[in-house]
């Protein structure tokens, strides 16, 4: 996979020989999960490894399964199904990974327009549904007979009607075009300041400001359905506490344990293709020396395009010290 011919501005993360033959030794297997299973990469089928794992050691279960399209990773294929087919073999994850999900743990499972309808279906089953997030992606092709695909989904469940949800810790910080003022002059439900005026925004269910990672972010790597840092930042700020735990059954490149490392989360994750096992071993590694996620600064998430002007910051990335310290609200 590193054998491409990459630009000088290429920032895409890959693996040298060398680093393959350090990092596989860190991967765990299933022979070896008695001897400590958090804060670990496992390579392996996530069916042969989550039955050996405690029950109920998850606090967020963070769920991208391969959607109902014909895909390639690595060297092995997914293949579209029916709507039904795919829905069955939806349950049948879920049926395997949810026992390790806590009684009051959330859930966040992916799809795209096609495969959220068997989302629903198979999550509605077996958990509480509370809302579909549609995040808007900048990538894909346009097509000449339909409507571009430009958002995929990411719904939001939970075990039990007691959960973790601390709104505080992901706001957005909008710019304000048309600043209203009181009759004595000052901002109402906004901040004035030098570099523009802004205000800091309820999450909805709708995010316009996630970037797909590509060549040119430190974040990119060569895995085919990365997603963000950001997005995963937003999710585990909103379900979990400092030292919960996040679990990822088709770990891929590694973002969600990345993610939860830098904002102070354990993880377990599990991925199937060696290579990008490695690289989520690498992206881990990287983390203990850039503990920044892009477009996250203050304890605030920033609208796309108002970061780079604001307070001279142009990198928008966060310490994780700073992030862990944002309030935490328990919703009963």
């Amino acid at each position: 996979m590193n054998g491409k011919v990459r630009a000088p501005r290429n920032r895409t993360i890959f693996l040298s020989q060398n680093e393959r033959d350090r990092l596989r030794p860190l991967l765990g297997s299933a022979g070896d999960i008695k001897r400590g299973y958090l804060d670990r990469t496992f390579f392996g089928d996530y069916k042969s490894i989550t039955p050996l794992l405690p029950r109920s050691f998850a606090d967020l279960l963070f769920l991208d399964p391969p959607y109902n399209l014909d895909k390639r990773f690595g060297d092995t294929k997914f293949s579209r199904r029916s709507v039904d087919e795919y829905t069955a073999w939806l349950g049948g994850v879920l049926d395997e990974v949810l026992p390790a999900l806590k009684p009051n743990g959330t859930a966040y499972i992916c799809g795209d327009w096609l495969t959220s309808a068997s989302v629903f279906v198979a999550a509605s089953e077996r958990l509480h549904v509370r809302n579909r997030i549609t995040w808007e992606r900048e990538k894909g092709r346009g097509a000449k007979t339909n409507w571009k695909n430009a958002s995929e989904d990411v719904w939001f469940c939970t075990e039990s009607h007691e959960y973790t949800f601390n709104v505080e810790a992901v706001k957005l910080r909008r710019r304000v075009i048309a600043p209203y003022r009181g009759e004595d002059g000052e901002p109402r439900d906004w901040h004035e300041t030098t570099d523009g005026n802004f205000r800091d925004t309820h999450p909805s269910n709708l995010w316009t400001d996630i970037t797909v990672p590509f060549w040119s972010m430190p974040e990119n790597t060569d895995h085919p359905t990365q997603k963000s840092e950001k997005l995963l930042a937003k999710l585990i700020l909103a379900s979990t506490d400092p030292g919960d735990v996040v679990f990822d059954p088709f770990l891929g490149s590694g973002t969600t344990s990345v993610v939860a490392r830098k904002l102070g989360r354990r993880y377990v994750g599990i991925e199937m293709i060696e290579e990008f096992a490695l690289l989520a071993e690498k992206r881990i590694a990287m983390s203990g020396q850039d503990r920044t996620i892009q477009g996250y600064v203050d304890r605030v998430f920033w609208e796309r395009n108002t970061l780079n002007a604001a307070n001279g910051r142009a990198r928008g990335e966060q310490p994780v010290e700073e992030a862990v310290q944002g309030v935490q609200t328990r919703l009963l």
